[in-house]
């Protein structure tokens, strides 16, 4: 049985050629950032483009060939797979098992629309700062997505208060207390983080 096919290197992105309508596999232009969980660490990568067997992911960290990875492309759409190329800059991903790609997009297009949408978040087990009128606190920060950080703080937070935060590696976001009750509180960061600081959480292990 052949593998499904997905986009390689120096291939039509999009997808159009003879042998992809042979196979009814036919790519899918994507933009979205995806959660992609794999042995030992998680990071946010870009999604190019997508068919039923596969996808091809935007990143610029280490990716091995045969390496397992979960990619969340929303909170209640995860698919499994390997990757079976990679180059730099890019890597193709071959699922498990075969999905409905038309379908795939359009829940993810529902989930967008609704109220309940979250930005995919990182788990992050770190220390950090907030500086704010001259005072430096110290929190523990949960999880971290491209515009917001969630975190633990023993000192009361004012919501709407504007600080900066800063992350190992001496990354620094200005940021304004979108909530803060019983020691959690979540930011949001007024200058996104890129998304090259997101795809690996080894970055911020302090």
């Amino acid at each position: 049985m052949n593998e499904p096919r997905f986009s390689a290197p120096g291939e039509d992105q999009d997808g159009d050629t003879d042998a992809d309508r042979r196979g009814g596999d036919r790519f899918r232009t994507v933009w979205r950032i995806a959660k992609v969980t794999r042995d030992g660490d998680a990071g946010l990568w870009r999604v190019r483009n997508m068919s039923d067997g596969g996808m091809m992911l935007a990143v610029e960290v280490p990716v091995s060939v045969g390496e397992r990875l979960e990619i969340a492309l929303s909170e209640t759409i995860v698919i499994q797979g390997r990757v079976a190329w990679c180059e730099e800059g890019r890597c193709g991903v071959a699922f498990d098992a075969a999905v409905d790609g038309n379908e795939v997009l359009r829940q993810l297009a529902a989930e967008q629309q609704s109220g309940d949408y979250r930005a995919p978040r990182l788990p992050v087990h770190t220390r950090a700062q907030l500086i704010t009128d001259g005072a430096v606190s110290d929190i523990e920060l949960a999880d971290l997505s491209q515009s917001g950080a969630g975190f633990l703080h023993d000192v009361p937070m004012e919501v709407g208060k504007a600080l900066e935060l800063v992350l190992p590696g001496d990354i620094r976001r200005q940021a304004i207390v979108r909530w803060s009750r019983g020691g959690r509180g979540g930011l949001w960061l007024t200058e996104p983080l890129g998304r090259a600081d997101l795809e690996s959480i080894r970055h911020f292990k302090s």
